[in-house]
């Protein structure tokens, strides 16, 4: 119980504080916590420490827990990806197709330069699995291929630092899907793309890899505007 009250409590918080609620500079103490959420010490100490990990907080002595700067945040965790989401819809998914845009068809350029003959072949069998489930209509099973096939770009790519970002464009591609913006049949020419990127990396065509991505990434871009203008997000 304690763990599903400390889920939930982080949660509360983490949304106000993305959401401006707390200020920077706002004092929460922690007695405060436990009498607001109904929690014992040591579940809102447990608290505290993940906030603290996301640098949303910090813990000072002889004052209590302080909300931090925003440009202390950080900004890459995944938590705090939902929680700017759905405080701020448009300005977050600009800022993280931005992301993607500058570092995936890097990536893409890179995988076809430096994987191997099972990553690429893995590549070519999650392209082929996303088409499957995109004609079957069943989105949950697409979506795991999709998250999975950026995911192992990045890893194909060799640089460690693009792998680390797996968790961060998963979860705007989870994000996407559960605010509606999917159709229920992915569009052609996003099929067609992550087939062209898993054969160009298969190849070692490294340039027509970076350009297949970044047109991947800009077609998904405009399609969440798309679907945001139009009040399909939820």
């Amino acid at each position: 119980m304690s763990g599903g009250l400390h889920g939930q409590v982080v949660d509360v918080l983490g949304h106000e504080i993305s959401a401006g609620e707390h200020p920077p500079g706002t004092v929460l103490r922690i007695d405060g916590l436990e009498r607001r959420f109904g929690i014992s010490r040591s579940v809102a100490r447990e608290v505290v420490r993940t906030l603290a990990s996301i640098r949303l907080v910090v813990s000072r002595k002889r004052v209590g827990v302080v909300v931090r700067p925003r440009a202390e945040w950080n900004t890459f965790d995944p938590a705090l990806i939902r929680w700017l989401l759905a405080v701020d819809r448009a300005a977050q998914v600009r800022t993280l197709v931005e992301l993607r845009t500058a570092v995936e068809p890097v990536a893409a350029a890179a995988a076809a330069r430096n994987a191997g003959h099972e990553q690429a072949a893995r590549l070519v069998a999650l392209a082929e699995r996303m088409v499957a489930t995109a004609r079957a209509g069943d989105l949950e099973a697409f979506l795991e291929a999709d998250v999975d096939f950026h995911g192992s770009v990045l890893a194909a790519s060799g640089n460690e630092m693009f792998a680390q970002l797996r968790d961060v464009f998963g979860e705007v591609l989870r994000w996407r899907t559960g605010q509606g913006l999917m159709p229920e049949h992915p569009e052609p020419v996003a099929l067609r793309l992550h087939c062209e990127i898993a054969e160009c990396v298969r190849a070692g065509d490294h340039e027509r890899a970076e350009s297949a991505m970044r047109e991947l990434v800009q077609e998904a871009f405009e399609g969440t505007l798309e679907g945001l203008a139009a009040g399909r997000a939820q």
